[in-house]
């Protein structure tokens, strides 16, 4: 729902710029222009950012945090897994009964 607000707002604000441009007034029109363009592009791109649940934990070298929290999206327990070497973090679907793991 947010998502579809922010959409629109951007949208308005695109539109807005294309009728000061229209009308002539190119300084009102850039500053909309930006802000309306990275809004959407914003919104649109933020699901790339995510990072998928994997079923399984990861392989050796990853290191439980002992994290678990429940993804919103898919109703899923998940747990959050993290590689000292690289920084990287990675989220796994928990095993049922298991408790979270820990380093």
């Amino acid at each position: 729902m947010l998502r579809a607000v922010v959409i629109a707002l951007a949208g308005l604000l695109l539109g807005g710029a294309v009728l000061s441009l229209v009308l002539g007034n190119a300084a009102a029109a850039a500053p909309m222009a930006v802000f309306g363009a990275l809004l959407l592009l914003g919104t649109l791109f933020e699901r790339a950012r995510y990072k998928r649940i994997a079923e399984d934990a990861p392989g050796p070298g990853w290191e439980g945090t002992g994290e678990r929290f429940r993804d919103p999206a898919s109703g899923a327990t998940v747990d959050v897994w993290f590689n000292p070497v690289t920084g990287e973090r990675r989220y796994a679907r928990a095993r049922t009964g298991a408790p979270p793991p820990r380093a």
